[in-house]
């Protein structure tokens, strides 16, 4: 059975994102773990860390996922950007540690005048930075990113160039993103496409490192570089590419997380029983 669940809400208090995730029937969740708009948080409460773990326990849910913020930028050339995010990153890494959320999903942030090989190793400089101080056992997620300009991570390439540079590769693994990938030009509305996406995958990075698929439909053309996400099959890939991706063999034991719109059309259980029945 292929595990399959959605980003759900922190609001009022962590530990109720693991009911919200059972009301929605989830096999996996993902969250942010504090206000994703902003450089501010407040600590994170012991009781409510303690109450997350002891729910999540209880429901037989798994893996949990925390999402960074979006504010940090890992590549930027800006001395106060690159501090904070550094220190965002070290934070959010303790918090899935005290919370047991074995990963933390994070894009890597758009390059300035330097041009996309400075990036590359800004962004490997800082997460050798921040692994330095943050405790071990999470794994940091790298995310694919749908090619908008100046971003870093578009190119699988580029993902595994990056890890190439980072100390303790035991730590990282990656989250590939299917409205990303295609926004970014890898087709995936067939079975033969997939599979060559995927392989190309295995070649640039390793699918051993594929950890979390973000399961999304797309507004956007393929290579539109356009971040839309659109319902489960009524998107650009379709149901056709979604089956596929849910169906490669090499994929099936991954948390499948939809980050899908809730709306008129379709909310987060329709697309879960959307997602199922193109699975099975």
């Amino acid at each position: 059975m292929v595990t399959i669940g959605v980003h759900v809400s922190i609001a009022g208090s962590i530990d109720r994102a693991v009911s919200r995730a059972v009301e929605r029937g989830c096999d996996t969740f993902q969250i942010f773990s504090r206000n994703p708009r902003g450089w501010s948080y407040k600590p994170l409460a012991e009781e409510s860390a303690i109450t997350f773990i002891r729910e999540l326990k209880v429901s037989g849910i798994g893996p949990a996922v925390v999402h960074m913020p979006y504010l940090p930028n890992f590549a930027s050339e800006k001395e106060g950007v690159y501090s904070r995010s550094v220190e965002s990153l070290i934070v959010e890494l303790s918090r899935c540690y005290a919370l047991s959320v074995p990963f933390l999903v994070t894009h890597l942030g758009h390059h300035g005048s330097s041009g996309k090989q400075s990036g590359r190793r800004r962004v490997a400089d800082a997460i050798n930075s921040a692994l330095e101080d943050a405790p071990a056992g999470v794994f940091l997620v790298l995310e694919n990113t749908a090619g908008e300009k100046n971003s870093v991570g578009s190119d699988l390439a580029d993902i595994g160039d990056i890890i190439g540079k980072i100390h303790e590769q035991k730590r990282i693994k990656v989250c590939f993103d299917t409205c990303h990938a295609f926004a970014a030009g890898y087709d995936l509305r067939t079975p033969e496409v997939v599979g060559e996406t995927f392989d190309m995958f295995d070649a640039d990075i390793g699918l051993d490192r594929l950890s979390v698929i973000h399961l999304n439909d797309t507004k956007g053309t393929l290579g539109s570089g356009l971040d839309r996400h659109e319902h489960i099959g009524l998107g650009q890939i379709g149901e056709e590419g979604i089956r596929s991706v849910l169906r490669h063999p090499r994929l099936r034991n991954l948390p499948f997380i939809m980050e899908t719109p809730e709306d008129d059309t379709r909310d987060d259980i329709g697309n879960i029983a959307r997602a199922r029945e193109l699975a099975a």
